[in-house]
């Protein structure tokens, strides 16, 4: 492990990441609450001066950086970025934990919250919870891979450090220009969106706020309620269909642009199954809510459909409280919490295209019982998926819950509740956001222990991550460091 290469790395993207602190400060202008500049101006200033720490001799050409150094500074980067996130989050009265949460929420697009009272906060701070989601949404390192030449080759290595996929396939030849691929999809999405809600009478700065959280996958909204607020049907059929986009891998869209084809949507085995799943659960939901007759079934069908697609593109809005719904709407909406939408999206999560081949897996596991002499090949696009990629998903998918149950039974232990510790473990690693119980949308993280709240930030940081990274700092070579 060269530290060299590991605060070059740092030392590059801390510097940018200084400027882009800076932009809540327009805001700030322009509602002319110039006591919030100030936040971002000590943010920024601490960011710029990790940058010059960082910075470590010349002659070190990133092109030659290693794997395991791709981890070391994905984690770093991550790290570093949630506790810079937070120092605003200070300034604005919050104590250090919740002011910590709240960054880790918001740049992980969890959207989780411990703010109970959204009238003492100034404009600027709402607008950092959102683009500070937009950011994180895509991806940190796969903005500065886009957008910094230094990282057109090295940024491979950090690309698929900071984003497991079952695959390194790439949409272009180069990294960078398919980092930059995405990241114009995302934002044109976000543009559209903005312009959608704008035309249909939602104040702008609402528009900008939500329409960063929505494409993002994050879910924090200007207004308290989320979206219970606006009572205008057009805006939540809007978001719905904006967070559906979001949940679509956006490898997908981009060859959609280039090739012109709706055929490469539905060719894709993940995406039928991300939209199977949508309507299975809608209707699931929609008939539980109805109960046996079909009163307001409009309105519930509305009402599941933007819950369900909102769940599991892990983005966490709320059109309607959903902890008062009755028991059984409130399991279909449990157990999506533990699937996640499409990989290659904004969305957090376990992700459909692990789960099917878990599933495919354990058909052939039962195939073989009756015939053992039989070669059962597992397949995902009529393509061949190597034995090593089934194992890897099959390893994924183990830790992921064994760090589900282990935080579910610390939470509980420490809150005396169930609920709390159960639901808000998965909403948390999974980056959903709210739960249920007092910590659902209506509600706040506030009430927890500072226990708690650190249990949840973990949470938080290895779900964005997709536990690769975590996984890699268990291994001694990990620690292993030389000039």
């Amino acid at each position: 492990m060269r530290t060299g290469y590991i605060k070059k790395a740092l030392s590059i993207i801390y510097r940018y990441m200084s400027f882009l602190i800076l932009v809540p400060c327009i805001v700030s202008l322009c509602f002319r609450e110039y006591d919030s500049i100030i936040p971002f101006l000590v943010a920024s200033l601490c960011a710029f001066l990790l940058s010059i720490i960082m910075k470590d001799r010349k002659g070190v050409d990133l092109n030659n950086i290693k794997r395991i150094e791709a981890f070391w500074v994905t984690i770093t980067v991550w790290v570093g970025v949630a506790l810079i996130s937070a120092i605003p989050y200070i300034f604005f009265g919050l104590s250090p934990i919740n002011a910590l949460f709240e960054a880790t929420s918001g740049i992980t697009a969890t959207g989780a919250t411990i703010l109970t009272d959204f009238s003492l906060y100034p404009k600027a701070m709402f607008f950092w919870r959102s683009f500070s989601q937009w950011l994180g949404g895509m991806g940190i390192i796969v903005l500065f891979i886009a957008i910094l030449p230094q990282f057109a080759v090295a940024g491979r290595q950090m690309f698929f450090a900071e984003a497991s996929n079952t695959t390194e396939d790439k949409i272009t030849p180069r990294i960078r220009q398919t980092a930059s691929g995405l990241w114009k999809i995302y934002l044109t999405l976000t543009f559209l969106e903005i312009i959608l809600l704008t035309w249909f009478k939602m104040p702008v700065f609402d528009a900008i706020c939500n329409s960063m959280s929505t494409l993002s996958g994050g879910g924090f909204s200007p207004d308290s309620n989320s979206f219970c607020s606006y009572d205008i049907p057009i805006f939540v059929w809007i978001i719905t269909a904006f967070m559906f986009l979001a949940g679509i891998n956006f490898t997908l869209q981009y060859t959609f642009l280039a090739k012109k084809k709706w055929t490469v949507f539905f060719k894709d085995e993940e995406f039928r199954t991300y939209v199977v799943t949508i309507i299975a659960f809608t209707l699931m939901i929609t008939f539980a809510l109805c109960g046996e007759g079909l009163a307001n079934f409009g309105n519930n069908i509305r009402e599941a459909l933007f819950q369900v697609i909102s769940v599991i593109t892990t983005t966490g809005f709320a059109s309607v409280d959903f902890a008062q719904w009755n028991l059984r709407a409130k399991i279909f909406l449990f157990i999506l919490m533990f699937t996640g939408a499409s990989v290659g999206s904004a969305s957090g999560g376990l992700k459909l295209i692990r789960i099917l081949l878990v599933l495919k897996y354990l058909k052939r596991q039962i195939q073989q019982i009756f015939h053992p002499n039989g070669v059962y090949l597992i397949k995902l696009n009529k393509k061949i998926v190597p034995d090593s990629v089934v194992t890897q998903m099959i390893s994924f998918t183990f830790f992921y819950y064994c760090i589900f149950l282990i935080t579910a039974i610390i939470v509980i232990l420490i809150e005396k509740n169930a609920i709390i510790g159960v639901t808000g473990a998965i909403a948390t690693l999974g980056n959903v956001g709210p739960a249920f119980g007092a910590i659902g949308p209506m509600g706040s993280y506030d009430c927890l222990s500072t226990s708690t709240k650190a249990v949840f930030i973990f949470n938080m940081l290895i779900g964005r991550l997709e536990l690769v990274p975590f996984l890699a700092m268990l291994h001694p070579e990990f620690w292993k460091l030389k000039k």
